[in-house]
């Protein structure tokens, strides 16, 4: 936000409702408590159904979060799940004990969810049997009104005037039972998420984007589920060292190895191994345990049995045929990275380089980052492959068919159509 656009004569973004603003250099910030206290955790299925019974009866939005062990467990299931509604209070959850949530799920189905970055949330949700029909995303909803800090906690404080309690964030949230702190932190991330909504809905309403936010909304809410990744293996950290296919059939060798292994004890992959020591392995390719042993991540920690099971995974992956070697580069399903398109078509440069100075000039103008504007992929898609009669119309086309929202394609549209059309002259 510039200083131009925070003046006297307009609503502060930091104060959506009107209040007057604290002072935030003489005033201190209130730290946020519980309204009700904290709410026992609730698992056992008759503990459930009382607080479904109370959600159903509620009114209004229901505010929803979950909490996960990444980093501690393997995958990325609910370890707690948070809610709070007009009428029927706060809510802790434990999906341990009670991992059919499917009944809450039915309960809230024809009401709105508000999330904080929903698209973390709705997949281990969605596991247990809760699955929105709408939905109000306030993370989504402070990028779009412009807000240069969008984390919970910088938004309830800035836009609510409150504090969130930090530093439990990143704990091991699959542990039982579950700290006290622990659970104040939960139950707070859901107290002021209707009232952050609110104040937020004013906010783009004020801004002329509230259509927009709900077209966003509603893209999220009726996405499918994400397909498992092809060969994610690919994705190890440090991969771009590994040149040769040998080495890359033992990356792949190691890391599925790894991921049977903390899939069976339920431990984060990097917990087992890590991904600097599969790499160091692929690139050093060691004849034997004791070469092994003496690169990063297979030191004096681990066990001789363990060291000989990595080696020999790294034995079948040198043992392998050549046809059965992995091809260097994972399948390229759209364009090549933009870097190489100077080279491979100039044109093609140029539509891009035009379309990413139009598209960063108007989302400087709505005060929004350039990818909730339109993505990146999706610009590049339109530049490398633009239709054959490009016209509003075609290119209006082209971006519906990738997924832009029709805010998206009235705004963008008339933007790529000008710059296709001005560098095919050239």
């Amino acid at each position: 936000m510039t200083d131009a656009q925070e003046t006297a004569a307009e609503p502060d973004l930091r104060n959506p409702g009107g209040a007057p603003p604290v002072d935030v250099e003489t005033a201190p910030i209130p730290l946020l408590e519980p309204r009700e206290g904290i709410p026992p955790v609730v698992a056992t299925q008759e503990a459930l159904d009382e607080v479904i019974a109370a959600f159903a009866r509620g009114t209004g939005p229901v505010a929803v979060d979950a909490e996960r062990a990444s980093g501690y467990r393997y995958g990325q299931r609910a370890y707690l799940v948070q809610l709070r509604r007009e009428g029927a209070g706060s809510a802790l959850i434990d999906p341990v004990g009670c991992p059919d949530l499917s009944g809450l799920g039915e309960a809230l189905a024809g009401s709105e969810w508000i999330l904080h970055a929903a698209t973390q949330d709705l997949p281990c949700l969605r596991e247990i049997g809760m699955t929105p029909t709408r939905l109000f995303d306030t993370e989504l909803a402070g990028r779009l009104a412009g807000f240069p800090r969008v984390g919970l906690g910088a938004m309830v404080e800035s836009v609510l005037g409150y504090a969130l309690e930090k530093g439990h964030s990143a704990v091991d949230w699959s542990t039982r039972p579950l700290p006290e702190p622990w659970l104040r932190y939960a139950a707070l991330d859901v107290e002021l998420l209707v009232d952050l909504r609110d104040a937020l809905e004013k906010e783009l309403d004020r801004q002329g984007k509230l259509e927009w936010a709900r077209q966003e909304f509603d893209a999220i809410a009726s996405a499918p589920p994400a397909p498992p990744r092809k060969d994610p293996w690919r994705r190890t950290s440090g991969m771009h060292k590994v040149r040769r296919r040998r080495q890359m059939a033992i990356v792949r060798e190691l890391w599925n190895a790894r991921d049977r292994i903390a899939q069976r004890r339920d431990v984060s992959p990097g917990k087992v191994l890590s991904d600097t020591a599969i790499v160091e392995a692929a690139l050093a390719v060691p004849a034997n345990v004791q070469a092994l042993s003496v690169l990063p991540g297979f030191g004096h920690r681990m066990g001789r049995r363990q060291l000989e099971q990595w080696q020999q995974t790294i034995d079948r992956a040198k043992a392998l045929p050549d046809s059965e070697l992995p091809q260097p580069g994972a399948a390229v399903t759209g364009p090549p990275p933009p870097r190489s398109w100077a080279d491979k078509d100039p044109a093609a440069a140029a539509r891009l380089s035009a379309a990413r100075a139009a598209v960063s000039a108007l989302a400087e103008e709505l005060n929004m980052p350039q990818e909730n504007l339109i993505t990146p992929d999706t610009v590049r898609r339109v530049c490398w492959e633009p239709p054959k009669d490009a016209t509003t119309d075609a290119v209006a086309a082209a971006l519906a068919s990738y997924g832009a929202r029709p805010w998206q394609v009235e705004l963008v549209s008339p933007l790529l159509t000008q710059a296709l059309a001005v560098t095919a002259a050239t």
